[in-house]
């Protein structure tokens, strides 16, 4: 039988519920390894009475869109991505990877390079952080509306040369989701944040 204490209970008015900054003493923070686009990164870090170890990835940060028609449908990209030996389904999205560029620029310049569209209407629609345990890559993803072609459609290579694009409903996006179907962590959060902010505006 357990003996560990139960943890206290706490009450937290909805308007207070929020993510709290914490930063505990590094001890020690060291490259273990250098990448081709992030390094992970080994710290010692003082917690409590103690100290603990932790691996990580040190990530740019990221955008991704939610770029939607006015027929009430999403675009929707599929591509290859090898850790999961996959052709997921995704939002179009990208790294944070251009020095000074704030992540609504990021945003316009992403939609252009992987979908070939503009949007005259951008408003954010929520951040995340994609993994806590592993990563430190906070992600913007934006609503997209009144959207029109780009002038000049980009040259993919690599794993955006076959790159699959579909217009579809969003509420048969959230049923794919909600049926496993399909399984992007960030498209999964993106099409049910889209869903709430129509909903609320009726």
């Amino acid at each position: 039988m357990s003996t560990r204490p139960p943890m206290p209970e706490t009450h937290v008015g909805a308007g207070d519920l929020h993510d709290e900054p914490f930063e505990p003493e590094v001890l020690q923070s060291d490259l273990a390894f250098e990448g081709a686009v992030w390094d992970v990164r080994d710290d010692r870090v003082r917690y409590g009475d103690g100290e603990i170890r932790r691996q990580y990835v040190a990530h740019t940060g990221a955008v991704a869109i939610l770029a939607l028609d006015d027929d009430g449908r999403v675009l929707l990209i599929q591509q290859y991505r090898h850790p999961i030996r996959h052709r997921d389904w995704e939002l179009p999205a990208g790294l944070l990877d251009v020095p000074g560029e704030e992540p609504l620029e990021a945003a316009r310049r992403e939609l252009a390079e992987e979908a070939d569209l503009t949007a005259s209407q951008w408003e954010p629609l929520v951040a995340s952080w994609t993994t806590p345990g592993g990563n430190d890559e906070l992600i913007h993803i934006f609503l997209a509306t009144g959207l029109s072609d780009a002038e000049t459609p980009h040259a993919r290579e690599d794993e955006e040369a076959d790159i699959r694009v579909e217009w579809v409903p969003l509420a048969d996006a959230v049923d794919a989701v909600l049926a496993g179907r399909m399984r992007n962590g960030i498209l999964s959060l993106g099409v049910m944040a889209a869903t709430l902010r129509l909903r609320d505006r009726g």
